[in-house]
């Protein structure tokens, strides 16, 4: 596993440990997105945020 994929899978536990410390009832639907994007990002080495960003033009 290489280190990027490692950071995303870090991130995404820091966020939803973060969630948890705040109650999963109080918590805006809206931050479960990174935890899901990292997760994603993190388990099969495809980033959405770095592709939207190449698809739009930025290297």
């Amino acid at each position: 596993m290489s280190a990027l994929r490692m950071q995303f899978l870090t991130i995404a536990t820091i966020v939803f440990v973060g969630i948890l410390l705040t109650g999963l009832s109080r918590v805006h639907w809206f931050l479960y997105v990174p935890v899901a994007v990292f997760l994603f990002a993190g388990l099969t080495g495809i980033c959405p945020g770095l592709l939207l960003w190449k698809k739009l033009g930025f290297k």
